[in-house]
């Protein structure tokens, strides 16, 4: 198993312009990955990943980072076009996954959507990511629709009800 350091050292921050550069360096790494398909929030530029970190953009990005390193990076988007229920989206670095870290930034956003009065949150997710969508069950998301197709399969829409 890799050494992940010391655990301390992990922080799940807002993203801002001072963080650009190591965000985009994460993304391009993830554009590198076999997987590369199944993650593509939006455009991975310089100019767009500096736009999201403008205070005047109601959805939320955050980055998961150790030192200075983005490890996982979480959004919740879809307020900024006027929906009621943000979609929500994560990627863990491949180096770093099986060690929890994806639960716990979709726990983090799940409180930072009830904060904002949201009562559920969505998500798509490729027919083909299985450890996705073990993930997405665990977390307790219900499967309900298919969407666009991919060249590598069907995008599947899930909903998580925040409040009881």
């Amino acid at each position: 198993m890799t050494d992940h350091g010391d655990a301390a050292a992990i922080e799940i921050v807002r993203h801002d312009p001072s963080r650009s550069a190591a965000l985009l360096d994460f993304l391009e790494q993830l554009a590198n990955t076999a997987e590369a398909e199944w993650f593509r929030p939006h455009p991975f530029t310089a100019d767009h990943v500096r736009g999201i970190a403008m205070p005047s953009v109601r959805d939320l990005y955050y980055l998961l980072v150790r030192g200075a390193d983005v490890i996982g990076y979480g959004l919740l988007r879809g307020w900024d076009e006027g929906y009621d229920v943000p979609s929500l989206g994560i990627a863990i670095h491949p180096e770093h996954r099986g060690i929890g870290l994806g639960m716990a930034l979709m726990q983090f956003l799940h409180s930072a959507a009830r904060m904002r009065g949201s009562a559920r949150v969505r998500l798509r997710v490729g027919d083909g990511n299985a450890a996705g969508i073990v993930l997405y069950e665990r977390m307790g998301y219900r499967f309900e629709d298919f969407e666009d197709r991919t060249p590598s399969g069907r995008l599947v829409v899930a909903f998580k009800e925040l409040r009881n």
